[in-house]
């Protein structure tokens, strides 16, 4: 629960409002609030570091990753990760101190969580979901990282009851724009590795960033209605932030690239969570990164200031995309 304060009364946006309790549940199908009607408790994702290459990196693809690319920006062990057991154990105490839930997915974030030989891979995954308290896994990787076999694996995975999500970082749908931030891959790759997710009833989460270099919200709505006319049942949304130790740092420096203002990405998240179904789930709609590492926007680091803003607005314009009833997965 949130209340919009006078200490927010400041933002040009939000002047309109005070002390209206909101949540943005009560707007948004979201990831937290769709496993809690589905297994009746909460469930949250867990971060893990399984110390995977890229392609984009190791020279298959290509050298230096995407242009925003500092891994540690979204994972704390990115450098120096302990076990797969020690991560869990770590999230699981500030999970459960934080909110109380007590059943996890691991989420396997950090680079390509698919690249590797598919015997390595069902080690890694089999070793999360040997912990009891672990009830699924999210697979984050690239969407020209994902065969058969390991679409066949995670398939098998969920035949048995195991929730799983596939998280393919697509970014955007315009192969100029993933070509100008050396993604090393096309909407091409992205489109048929949902189709074959798909051919496996596999659920696929999609990550789009809001605010890359040379586009706009023309080009976000036309990357999200894309991504819906292919077929999607989860988003994230992001916003491009600026860290130390990437290629776009250092454009920045020189004056090449503005990332978007707090106000601006706001607006634009809000007009795609408009587009969206109200049965598509939003597993996140905004991204942090820690003050340590991040340039800019600043306002990166306030995920809840972030959120609450977004909420805000979806209260100001009365919208609700909300399912009246539990979609197809949780039946």
């Amino acid at each position: 629960m949130l209340f919009i304060l006078h200490t927010l009364q400041s933002s040009k946006i939000f002047n309109r409002y005070l002390a209206i309790p909101m949540q943005l549940s009560d707007y948004v199908n979201t990831f937290g609030q769709n496993m809690l009607n589905k297994y009746g408790e909460r469930i949250h994702k867990i971060s893990i570091n399984a110390n995977l290459s890229c392609p984009n990196r190791d020279g298959t693809k290509g050298t230096g990753g995407c242009t925003f690319c500092n891994n540690a920006s979204f994972n704390p062990d990115a450098r120096k990760p302990s076990s797969i057991s020690q991560q869990i154990a770590a999230g699981r105490k500030v999970i459960r101190k934080r909110t109380g839930a007590k059943k996890y997915l691991a989420y396997f974030q950090a680079y390509t969580n698919t690249y590797a030989d598919i015997e390595q891979l069902k080690s890694l995954y089999d070793l999360a979901l040997s912990e009891s308290d672990v009830i699924g896994l999210s697979i984050g990787t690239r969407p020209d990282c994902v065969p058969a076999p390991v679409l066949d694996l995670l398939a098998d995975y969920q035949n048995k009851g195991v929730e799983i999500w596939l998280e393919l970082g697509l970014q955007s749908a315009f192969n100029n724009t993933l070509k100008k931030v050396n993604r090393g891959h096309g909407y091409s790759e992205y489109s048929h590795a949902v189709q074959q997710a798909h051919a496996r009833q596999l659920k696929v989460c999609t990550h789009l960033i809001l605010g890359l270099p040379g586009e706009n919200t023309r080009h976000y709505k036309t990357s999200l209605s894309r991504v819906l006319d292919e077929g999607v049942e989860g988003l994230k949304l992001h916003p491009l932030h600026i860290v130390k130790g990437t290629q776009l740092a250092r454009e920045w420096r020189r004056g090449e690239y503005s990332p978007l203002s707090l106000e601006e990405y706001v607006m634009a998240a809000v007009d795609l969570i408009e587009m969206t179904p109200a049965d598509i789930i939003f597993h996140r709609v905004t991204g942090t990164a820690s003050n340590d590492i991040l340039l800019a926007p600043q306002w990166c680091s306030k995920k809840w200031k972030v959120i609450n803003m977004i909420t805000q607005e979806l209260h100001q314009r009365n919208t609700h995309r909300t399912p009246l009833k539990l979609d197809a997965y949780a039946m």
